[in-house]
């Protein structure tokens, strides 16, 4: 594919509208498109075009950036959490921090627990208000 082209094709994906996407996705690749959102779709498109007009990384490259990827991630800090609740029409969103310090409202918190109490006025498990699950204890 000329540079040229290459660069008409991408400048074309943002008028293009999710059915059209999955369709040009799935001439271009042989094989039926994820049902993904259309900004998923056009960064998916977006790399195959590219791919086609100056290669795919070679699979000695895509295994090197593997073990350096998992390096990292093993290295690197939990990331944070972000929970969200919508309670009687507005919505709440929590943030804990890798240190697992717990932020809502401008303020740090105890325990998700405190959170949902403060946002319902009842007593709650702040982690079943926020939707985690949580693994159940068996007994030996």
């Amino acid at each position: 594919m000329e540079p040229a082209n290459l660069d008409n094709e991408l400048a074309a994906l943002p008028t293009l509208g999710r059915a059209q996407l999955r369709q040009r996705l799935a001439s271009l690749t042989g094989t039926a498109a994820p049902k993904a959102s259309a900004a998923l779709l056009r960064l998916a498109l977006a790399y195959e075009l590219q791919a086609r007009a100056h290669g795919h990384l070679s699979n000695r490259s895509s295994e090197r950036l593997a073990r350096a990827s998992a390096r990292a991630s093993a290295e690197a800090p939990p990331p944070r959490q972000r929970l969200v609740r919508e309670w009687k029409g507005t919505l709440h969103v929590v943030l804990i921090e890798s240190d697992e310090t717990i932020r809502w409202d401008g303020k740090t918190w105890n325990s998700l627990s405190e959170v949902a109490r403060a946002i319902t006025g009842t007593r709650w498990s702040g982690p079943a208000f926020f939707g985690l699950s949580q693994k159940r204890r068996r007994s030996a």
